[in-house]
């Protein structure tokens, strides 16, 4: 069972595993989108979107609902929100580790009047 699951986490955050399909998550935890829609807040072209979008509905990430001649596409777990909103603050929180680093090093800097040769 807990193989299962690993299993399930790694095949889940391989779809994750590419910036566009990020970011059209991001749009979706925004509200339901049609291709063209998240083509246009994404800034990416229509067939680049549409390969993602098939990806992540191959995963069972995203759903499409047909409307008229367009897909409308929504997050099928709105948990993803979520997931999206904990990996900001883990950046976050690699920035703020770095940002300290880099000012003590600056601060050590300063206080020997040494710097950094390239």
């Amino acid at each position: 069972m807990n193989l299962d699951m690993q299993r399930f986490k790694a095949e889940f955050f391989k779809a994750l595993a590419h910036p566009l399909r990020i970011r059209i998550l991001e749009i979706l935890a925004e509200g339901d989108q049609s291709v063209n829609e998240i083509q246009s807040l994404a800034g990416s072209e229509g067939s680049a979107v549409s390969q993602q979008l098939q990806i992540l509905r191959a995963k069972n990430i995203v759903s499409g609902t047909k409307e008229g001649n367009k897909v409308i596409y929504t997050l099928k777990d709105p948990m993803i929100i979520e997931l999206l909103a904990v990996a900001r603050q883990i950046f976050n929180n690699h920035l703020v580790e770095i940002i300290t680093i880099l000012d003590k090093f600056k601060d050590d800097e300063e206080q020997t009047g040494t710097t950094p040769k390239n």
